[in-house]
Parts: C-alpha cells; structure tokens; sequence
C-alpha cells in the first residue's frame, strides 16, 4: 500500500484532511505525523484512530535526524505538508519559533523527501500547505492571484514566504515534484479558539468581552475547512507538479461585519436577547502591521480541477457554531492552561 503522510495532521486543517483521506482512500496508508503542541489534539480524530490504514506519530518536523529515519524507515511516496506554526499574534511576540517550525521544519521534510528519492521520482509528490497572507495587502479592490508578487507583512507570512520559495527552489535544483496551495481564512468544526471565529463563539457563549483589532474593517476572505480539505485531496491526486494553486471561498467579510452576523447567529442559538451578545463587542488596540485586506482568485483551481467551495458562508457558520455548541467540553480542554495566561497577556 502506498504510503503518505500528512505532517500536523492533529491540528485543525490538518485533522480535516487526514480523516477524508483515511476514509476515502483505504488503499492508501495515512500516517500522521504531529508534535502535539497547544493547537494539536488528538481528540480531533479519535474517530479514526482505530482505522486499519492510519498510523500516527508522535514527532517534531524541526528533529532532522528523527524525520530522516522515518522516511528511511517508512519511505514515504508522498508528503502533505500541513504543520506550521500559523497566528499571527503569536509570530509578533515569538518570530524566532516561526521560522524554526515553518522554514526549518519545511527543511527537514524536503531533504528528507530528495534523498530518498533523488534517483526516481515517479509516481511521487510533496505537496506544501501555504497561505494567502505570503501575497501581503490588498486595497479596497483586485484579488490575489497565483503569480502575484510574495509582499509578507508579518513574521508569520515571511516564514511561509520563505518556506514557499524554498519548495519551489527544490523543485528547479533538484527536480522535487511538488504542488503548493495557498489558501484564504479557514473556519470550522476543532478550530482552536485563538483565531477570530472560535475565539468568539467561546467567548460569547462564556460572556467575555469580543476584541475587536483597531476599526474592524479589515477585510477577510473566509473558507470552510471541508471545502478546503476536499480541494487538498483534488489538488494532490489531479494538480500538476510544479503549480501552484489558490484556495478561496470567493466570501468576503470585514471582521465587524462578521462578528456582528456571529453575534445575531449566536443569540439565536443560546435562546438570548435579539442584541445581547453585540454588546459584548470591544474594541482594542491595533495589531502591528495589520494587512487591510485579503480575497484571493480561486479561478484557476475552478477552470483545471472543478473545485469550486460546496457551502455559503451563512450554511457553513451555522454548522461551525452548532458543532461548538455540541462539543463544549472539547472546548474546555483546550481553552484551559497555558491558553487561559497566553489570552490574558495577548488582548487584555
């Protein structure tokens, strides 16, 4: 059986894609390989743990001599890229990490990946997850597109820039056959409640204050995470080695304009007063080098590969706040700890 693994696969998009490729693929052997910090949790894919054609891994990508001997042992034939360090506000308060996981961790796992195939590469692919924040900031018009100009506004951004670049160089030095997708915002069911969506839901359900960044009207293009999952899963079976391809929902919100939808959703939810939960609603401080705005041209994964998003953004919120709602002590678990100090320090 042929062997892929899917690096961060434990986190949230990650945990996504492992369980449709578990499911979907019962010819493939999925291993998972994720260091567990603070965003990776196992409880979002005990479902699968069981399952006959998954393995998981308890491992960090920045040990190159630990992902040299699993490779050696396992020799994987294809990779899928996922683990990364990814909030921005945390990349503002430690770049050094970023780098380390992002660029480094990339590192290690193309290495890994040419010398053990350097000598055929048939059949093979490395398949690297990025962002759409690599591109920078856009005005009040145009969209992102697959050749736009690498412009990283943050440390988090310059990390996947970096790591970006370093794939496509293994691909023209050495011939490494690899895909990149950079995609919009994701939401979803696991989510960790240190990114918008989440952080809210949490917040309005416990009746904590929602911190706004600045005037709120940054704008953000926003994808569920299935949808995401399941373009992964076309791009690395049907994409072309050597391409690249960007993921977007085609779902523009500014983030008041989001939040005050979540809050009107949520007060339906919760039984509360039409109103009650926007009250909650404040506003804070900027965060350094905030980019204005993001939307990304989904075009050319729509016109090659039939991608196109499966829900609209009120059907797929809906269903990100009812699986929250239903799974309130996973969210206790997460939202417990070392997270209750770093919120504390981080909007307070």
């Amino acid at each position: 059986m042929k062997k892929i693994l899917i690096t961060g696969g434990a986190g949230f998009i990650g945990s996504h894609v492992v369980r449709r490729f578990v499911k979907r693929y019962p010819d493939l052997n999925i291993f998972n390989l994720d260091a567990l910090t603070y965003a990776g949790n196992l409880e979002n894919i005990k479902d699968i743990e069981n399952q006959p054609n998954y393995v998981f891994i308890k491992g960090d990508i920045t040990d190159a001599d630990f992902i040299n001997s699993l490779f050696n042992e396992h020799k994987f034939e294809g990779v899928i890229h996922l683990a990364a360090e990814s909030h921005v506000d945390r990349s503002i308060t430690d770049p050094l990490a970023f780098v380390k996981t992002n660029v480094i961790g990339t590192m290690n796992l193309l290495n890994a990946f040419r010398d053990l195939w350097k000598d055929n590469y048939d059949g093979k692919r490395f398949y690297h997850v990025s962002t759409d924040e690599v591109y920078g900031t856009l005005g009040t018009e145009g969209l992102f597109t697959e050749t736009t100009p690498y412009s990283p506004n943050s440390p988090y951004s310059a990390s996947k820039a970096a790591s970006d670049h370093f794939v496509r160089a293994y691909g023209e030095t050495y011939g490494l056959p690899y895909v990149i997708t950079n995609c919009s915002n994701n939401y979803g069911p696991n989510h960790f409640p240190e990114k918008l969506i989440p952080l809210f839901i949490n917040n309005i359900i416990n009746n904590k204050p929602l911190p706004v960044y600045g005037d709120g009207k940054y704008t953000r293009d926003w994808l569920y995470v299935e949808d995401h999952a399941r373009a992964i899963d076309l791009v690395f079976h049907e994409g072309k080695n050597h391409e690249t391809y960007n993921i977007g929902g085609f779902n523009e919100w500014q983030n008041i304009d989001l939040v005050k939808l979540l809050c009107t959703l949520m007060d339906v939810k919760l039984g509360r007063t039409e109103g009650e939960s926007e009250k909650l609603i404040t506003y804070v401080k900027d965060r350094p080098g905030h980019d204005l705005r993001y939307a990304i041209d989904a075009s050319k994964i729509n016109k090659e590969l039939g991608w196109e998003p499966s829900v609209t953004f009120e059907q797929g919120l809906e269903k990100t706040i009812e699986w929250y709602l239903n799974n309130e002590e996973w969210l206790k678990n997460v939202t417990s700890g070392a997270y209750t100090e770093y919120y504390s320090k981080q909007y307070q």
